[in-house]
């Protein structure tokens, strides 16, 4: 049994691709992973080598922009003598070499540390946290909420604002389904509902059972089911009071840029 140790000032998502993409080039037949995401202090760095017992079969793989951490994180490896590999290093000092150029932060490090990257790390840990209804508890931090039926680009627009530093929730709305209590507990120029037309949400969720190997007949894709959602939807929606944006011809850029213009004239109203 191989067990890798991930630490990241991220997720860590990225040095478990890497471990899982070299390791299928050999035949091993156990693995564990044990990941320490969001470190991005020297005392949090050192509490986790306090805690490593046994370092048989042991190898520790990790992602960090702030050049005083790789060093914490070399003599920490040496020290109980186990292997770390730098994932993000030597990939900046290939291109730097190609381009005869210096990078444009610091040795070691991917991306200037900054208020700004960890916001947005946070921000799509956010999004992901609070994808389609998981926890409807996200909308009373979320910096916007979108509501829509199913098919309306929430997820992926949630996850193109994360990448702009929004805290995005985003909320399904199926007749069936009670709408959560806290979104009546937040403004309602903190929400955003989403619609689509009939003809379109028709022939995407065809697309979608199609790709599932599922009949394309279903209830899901069936017109007076998608009428019956679209018909609660928008009475939720007046409700609430919330603007709503018809997608129905309109990129993710464009349906983001128009409530990206909307969060900074409620931000400028504060």
């Amino acid at each position: 049994m191989i067990r890798f140790i991930v630490v990241s000032d991220s997720t860590g998502e990225t040095c478990e691709q890497i471990i899982n993409a070299s390791i299928a080039q050999f035949d091993v037949e156990e693995k564990i992973f044990e990941r320490f995401s969001h470190i991005r202090d020297i005392v949090s760095l050192n509490k986790i080598f306090d805690n490593i017992k046994d370092i048989k079969n042991t190898l520790i793989f990790y992602s960090l922009v702030d050049e005083n951490l790789i060093e914490a994180m070399k003599k920490n490896c040496d020290l109980i003598g186990v292997t770390g590999v730098d994932v993000l290093t030597s990939s900046i000092v290939a291109i730097e070499r190609l381009l005869g150029q210096e990078p444009k932060t610091r040795p070691g490090a991917l991306r200037s540390l900054d208020a700004q990257y960890f916001k947005r790390v946070d921000a799509i840990d956010f999004a992901v946290r609070y994808d389609d209804g998981k926890d409807p508890r996200g909308v009373l931090s979320a910096d916007i909420t979108i509501l829509g039926v199913s098919r309306t680009s929430k997820t992926p627009l949630s996850m193109y604002l994360a990448n702009k530093n929004y805290k995005v929730a985003n909320i399904p709305l199926v007749p069936e389904t009670p709408v959560p209590k806290e979104i009546f507990q937040i403004p309602a120029k903190k929400i955003i509902g989403l619609t689509n037309s009939p003809e379109k949400l028709n022939l995407i969720r065809k697309s979608r059972l199609q790709a599932l190997g599922l009949p394309p007949n279903s209830s899901y894709s069936n017109m007076d089911r998608i009428l019956l959602e679209l018909d609660h939807a928008h009475s939720v929606i007046r409700k609430i009071g919330c603007p709503i944006i018809d997608v129905s011809e309109r990129a993710i850029e464009e349906t983001a840029d128009i409530i990206i213009r909307h969060l900074k004239k409620i931000n400028n109203e504060i």
